[in-house]
């Protein structure tokens, strides 16, 4: 989608080598998806690397140390009594790959693909009780994930001043949900076991993913807002559905020069509990409950969105910090995120 460009956003910049009928703030932060559609017959691919680091324990809004959790946080499976092993920190990498092809100019079609790497590592107590720590170890799994297919339907002109557009997409359940590993017990033994759900890759359901975007821009300035949810539709085939999701994110930008423009968001996140449980993961850890997945977090991201002089070309980065968490944990907090992505359009 192409808008043009107003005097005094020109004049911020008197020469550039970027054609100037074409924004850097015409795309929201790299982190939001489906955020555009594009005019009849168009084409975009796309490349997304996204980063993201998870360290130390809360349960609800406090952190919790791993001491506290095995001597005060009961075992889900009953023996032992209490939680033996504990994450102390995870990271996940993503490589994603999107096209968008615009069939009318009211609809554009979106289909994306990923392939994940995750590692967690974990600290194990001795025995059934008391806080006396066994050693370390660390499981990892890596592989693509769930595939996103997604119809963008325009409830407005492309090139209105306020711009809004529906989203009706699918989840196809793509990735693993049967990964294994070896784990260090509490009686010292190595086993290799079924890792628990945040190490999986895939949801293991068809999900619906609505969603309503709006953007706009003023001059040298950018805004827009996005609802999304992520509703799951049935059990998976081990026996149970992760929890829905739902997520708001809105978002001010502002052109340093017609190539260039700059980026703040904020985001609120809400994701439930399993329902039901995999009768292969059972483990004294938290990662093993499903009533411990679920939680609320809010967001801020710092972005930009550059215009390569090559023409179609575009590349931006968002970097993500939490500002408050609220998890049904003890949970992992989420740290810092950094999202780097590359746009063509020919």
């Amino acid at each position: 989608m192409k808008i043009r460009i107003t005097a005094p956003a020109v004049m911020l910049v008197a020469c550039t080598t970027v054609m100037a009928d074409t924004r850097p703030d015409a795309h929201a932060p790299i982190n939001v998806m489906g955020d555009h559609i594009h005019e009849k017959g168009e084409f975009m691919f796309s490349y997304r690397y996204m980063y993201m680091s998870m360290k130390d324990n809360r349960d609800g809004s406090s952190g919790i140390s791993p001491d506290e959790i095995v001597t005060t946080v009961p075992n889900r499976f009953g023996m032992p009594p209490n939680l033996r092993v504990v994450p102390t920190e995870m990271t996940m990498d993503m490589h994603m790959l999107g096209m968008m092809y615009a069939p009318t100019d009211r609809i554009t079609l979106m289909g994306m693909v990923n392939y994940q790497n995750k590692d967690m590592t974990h600290i194990t107590y001795a025995g059934m009780m008391g806080a006396n720590q066994l050693g370390e170890f660390k499981t990892s799994s890596s592989g693509f994930g769930d595939t996103v297919l997604s119809a963008l339907v325009g409830l407005s002109d492309a090139h209105a001043k306020h711009r809004f557009h529906a989203t009706l997409g699918a989840s196809l359940p793509t990735g693993s949900i049967d990964e294994h590993g070896r784990v260090l017990s509490p009686m010292g033994t190595q086993p290799t076991v079924r890792l628990p759900y945040p190490m999986q890759l895939g949801s293991g359901t068809y999900d619906l993913l609505p969603g309503l975007t709006y953007a706009s821009n003023a001059d040298a300035w950018g805004w827009g807002s996005q609802l999304a949810a992520t509703i799951r539709l049935s059990d998976n085939d081990e026996g149970y559905t992760l929890g829905n999701r739902f997520q708001a994110q809105g978002w001010l930008s502002y052109m340093l020069s017609p190539a260039l423009s700059v980026s703040g968001s904020l985001g609120y996140f809400d994701w439930g509990n399993i329902d039901g449980i995999d009768p292969e993961i059972a483990a004294p850890i938290q990662t093993a409950d499903p009533s411990r997945q679920g939680g609320q977090r809010g967001q801020f991201g710092l972005g930009l969105n550059y215009l390569l002089p090559a023409e179609g070309h575009r590349l931006a980065l968002e970097a993500t910090v939490p500002i408050w968490q609220d998890l049904d944990g003890p949970q992992l907090e989420v740290g810092w995120g950094i999202t780097f992505g590359w746009q063509y359009a020919p």
